[in-house]
């Protein structure tokens, strides 16, 4: 009969020693995505033949339910679990697989998710969030892991003098990172965000999601700068701060192997102009023996390139160190020679950095100081060299993997871990100077930005909630007058032109009226409990008392 401890040992010889992690958006907007089934099915296919086989993938703009279960179709001898998850008007487009059981899943929705008038953007009907799934790979309370799926608010107007989505992506890389901060600090469990951002590293909601809170330098490490911490902080040709760098022009080959271009690559067919689109797939090219994703040659300029999709990672990092990262997704379908998708996909390899062990023997298998054989001219031969647990964590670093701030020690918390990165741009009066901290506690002056953009928004939404009530408003009175005219007017034409204005503009002013009191009601609401929490951590880190202001007379 086995014993206690030889279960234990079987239950611990079935822990993972890695975790493949995939996140990509698919594309998926039925109606009008392009070629979506033939695209989604191949990517299905991909998942299916990866070497190393995906463990957790995250998909984001997966919409249709159908496609989601052909997914998991050609996907179930890898990933035998999923959840597809159900927001909004549309559906969240978010979907997770997982090699392992899912143990809890839940639907996030964000406070702060587009306007409903901007209904051609579909936004807030989609009901964006995070779709959150508590993953079991061992028999221990620790051997967990926490996915975070998501896909914030796109950038419609970014470049623009004024982007008034920016306080939507804001107020939603807080509410992510809140949430990654509860799994890996409150909870001690191994926790990993990914998705379609939207942000690439020079903004500040990025740095909202890297940052720890106020006295807690716990943050969630950017596995792909971990292992190329000089990476791009934007696309080339639109961001100040990576022009300021000094760097010339990448090539479409360094952004795709060294910046993680997972957007707006010059290899993403989606991306070419519509003559160039229009040659894809053609018989005439495939017969020709003539592949499509060679016009555009590595050196070939790519100032768009930009990485959206991140992978983070917190928690339990002295166990975990990233030994991959890269894009995929990159070759074109085989038979129409598009892209798979608009994005790329990000696909990282997290490795077990010591011997699995389960819970149930932790105490009677402590792990001692490692030993290894010595290397030639570090004394004796066939001696052995005992490596303390800091000189095995300093070989992991050396070796660009661990997931460790650039300064301090995980395991010591020794320093903020800051690091930060000042470029200037220009000459003599004219000269600029741009600076992007990326990682360390956000500063006084970031909160206060923060709660800038807060205030100008909420006075934005303050005047549009005062106009939308003078519609109401004013299509009542105008319905009054119109029955008042009716009654003494002829009964003829005039009557039924009267009515039927006033009547389709009274439906438009009700329309108007209904969002100035329930949508831009509650998004002053939320937007009051975002700039609450701000404030009370700006507080926290400079020391000051908070007191919460009152905006019963700033309108908001």
């Amino acid at each position: 009969m086995a014993t206690t401890m030889d279960r234990d040992r079987d239950m611990d010889s079935q822990l993972p020693t890695e975790i493949n992690v995939v996140s990509l958006n698919c594309w998926g907007l039925k109606f009008i995505s392009k070629l979506r089934n033939e695209r989604l099915a191949e990517i299905g296919r991909r998942l299916a033949a990866a070497d190393p086989a995906p463990q957790i993938v995250g998909l984001q703009e997966c919409w249709c339910q159908d496609d989601y279960l052909a997914i998991r179709r050609q996907t179930a001898h890898i990933l035998p679990h999923g959840k597809f998850y159900y927001a909004g008007a549309f559906g969240a487009g978010l979907a997770i697989l997982s090699r392992w059981p899912i143990e809890e899943s839940t639907m996030f929705r964000y406070p702060l998710n587009g306007r409903p008038t901007a209904f051609w953007r579909g936004d807030w009907f989609v009901g964006k969030g995070v779709a959150v799934a508590k993953i079991r790979y061992g028999p221990g309370p620790e051997h967990v892991v926490e996915v975070f799926n998501t896909h914030t608010h796109a950038p419609y107007e970014e470049g623009r003098r004024v982007d008034t989505y920016f306080c939507h992506r804001l107020a939603q890389s807080w509410e992510f990172a809140k949430l990654m901060r509860a799994a890996a600090s409150a909870r001690g469990h191994l926790a990993v965000g990914l998705g379609d951002f939207n942000t690439p590293p020079a903004l500040l909601t990025y740095r909202l999601l890297v940052a720890g809170a106020p006295g807690d330098p716990a943050t969630a490490r950017d596995a792909w700068r971990v292992l190329h911490p000089d990476s791009s902080l934007g696309a080339y040709a639109h961001h100040a701060a990576e022009r300021a760098r000094g760097r010339p022009l990448p090539t479409a080959h360094y952004n795709l192997v060294e910046n993680g271009a997972t957007s707006d690559s010059a290899y993403n067919t989606w991306r070419w102009s519509r003559a160039r689109q229009r040659q894809l797939g053609r018989p005439r090219t495939a017969a020709a023996g003539v592949s499509s994703r060679h016009e555009v040659a590595p050196e070939d300029p790519c100032p768009n390139g930009k990485r959206l999709d991140h992978v983070f990672v917190a928690g339990d990092t002295a166990s975990w160190a990233v030994a991959d990262a890269r894009v995929g997704m990159v070759e074109p379908h085989p038979t129409l020679e598009c892209s798979v998708s608009d994005h790329f996909s990000m696909e990282v390899r997290l490795v077990a950095t010591r011997p699995p062990t389960s819970s149930h023997n932790n105490n009677n298998n402590r792990q001692g100081p490692t030993t290894t054989s010595a290397s030639a001219g570090s004394g004796s031969a066939g001696g052995a060299a005992i490596k303390t647990p800091e000189e095995e964590e300093e070989e992991l670093v050396h070796r660009g993997t661990y997931l460790k701030s650039p300064e301090g020690s995980l395991h010591s918390r020794g320093g903020d871990g800051a690091s930060s990165y000042t470029a200037r741009q220009g000459q003599g009066q004219g000269q600029q100077q741009h600076e992007v901290r990326l990682e360390g506690e956000l500063t006084a002056d970031e909160y206060d930005t923060i709660l800038e953009e807060i205030r100008w928004y909420a006075e934005r939404e303050v005047r549009q909630r005062r106009w939308r009530r003078i519609h109401f408003f004013a299509w009542v009175a105008a319905l009054l007058a119109s029955l008042v005219g009716v009654w003494w007017s002829p009964h003829n034409y005039v009557a039924f032109i009267l009515l039927l204005v006033c009547s389709l503009g009274l439906v438009a002013g009700t329309i108007d009226g209904l969002i100035s009191l329930l949508f831009i009601g509650s998004e002053m609401r939320a937007l009051q409990e975002f700039a609450w929490e701000v404030s009370n951590a700006r507080a926290a880190l400079t020391g000051e008392q908070h007191f919460e202001e009152g905006t019963r007379e700033k309108g908001w």
